[in-house]
C-alpha cells in the first residue's frame, strides 16, 4: 500500500507543474482573488481529473484511444477555449477603461465580487474541455494499471494519492502567488489578466492545430 503511494507522488508533482491553461489561470486567480477563490477553482479542476479517471477506469482502452484521437473533440475544445479567451480579453478592456476614467484608480486595486460556484465550474470546465487530459490519464492507467494488478482498491489509492499530491503542491503555488496580491495596482492586474486571456487563445489555437494534424494523419 505504501509502495503504491510512493509510486503516485512523482506523478502528482509532474501534474502540478505541467504547463497548461489551468496552471496559468490558477496563479492568476490566486493573485487577483486570493487563496480561497484559487482553492475553489482548483477543486473544480481536480473534480474534472477525477471524472476523467473514472471514465478511463470504467471504459475499455480501445474505445478511449479512439475518443482521445478524435479531431472533432480537439476542434470543439479549441473553439471553446478561444471563445472564452477572446470574450475575457474584450470584457477586460471595457472594464479597465471604466476603472481608468479616474487616473488615480491606476494606483488602486478594485475589489472584485467573488462567485465561488462560478469559479468551481470554471475550473472543472477549463480542465474538462482539454481532451489531452483524458489522454494523460489513459496513458497513466495503461502503464501503471498492470503494476497495480488492476486491483480496484490499489488503483483508487494510487489515483487518490496523485490528486492529493497535486492539490498539496497547488496550495503551495497559491500561497506564493497570493503574496503578490497586495503589491499590485489595477494596471498590473489588468496586464496579468490580459496575459492569461492571450494564453487561453494560444492553447485554443494549439488544440485546433492538433485537430487538423490528426485529420491529415488519418488520410
Amino acid at each position: 500500500m505504501f509502495a503504491d503511494i510512493l509510486l503516485a507522488l512523482p506523478l502528482g508533482l509532474l501534474l502540478a507543474f505541467t504547463i497548461g491553461p489551468v496552471f496559468f489561470v490558477l496563479l492568476e486567480t490566486a493573485i487577483t482573488k486570493g487563496f480561497r477563490a484559487a482553492a475553489i477553482f482548483d477543486a473544480g479542476v481536480i473534480l474534472a481529473d477525477a471524472t476523467f479517471i473514472g471514465i478511463v477506469y470504467f471504459t475499455t482502452s480501445s474505445m478511449l484511444r479512439e475518443i482521445k484521437d478524435d479531431p472533432k473533440l480537439f476542434f470543439v475544445g479549441g473553439l471553446i477555449m478561444i471563445a472564452y479567451g477572446l470574450i475575457s480579453f474584450i470584457k477586460l478592456k471595457k472594464d479597465f477603461r471604466k476603472v481608468m476614467d479616474n487616473k488615480e484608480n491606476a494606483h488602486l486595486v478594485v475589489a472584485e465580487k467573488v462567485n465561488y460556484l462560478s469559479l468551481f465550474i470554471k475550473g472543472f470546465l477549463l480542465n474538462f474541455i482539454n481532451i489531452g487530459v483524458l489522454g494523460f490519464w489513459l496513458g497513466i492507467i495503461i502503464v501503471f494499471g498492470p503494476k497495480l494488478d488492476m486491483n480496484g482498491t490499489r488503483i483508487l489509492l494510487f489515483f487518490t494519492s496523485i490528486l492529493v499530491a497535486y492539490f498539496a503542491i497547488d496550495v503551495i503555488k497559491i500561497l506564493i502567488a497570493k503574496r503578490l496580491k497586495n503589491r499590485l495596482t489595477a494596471f498590473h492586474i489588468y496586464k496579468i489578466k490580459r496575459g492569461i486571456s492571450i494564453v487561453l487563445l494560444i492553447f485554443g489555437i494549439f488544440l485546433i492545430l492538433q485537430a487538423f494534424i490528426h485529420l491529415i494523419n488519418s488520410k
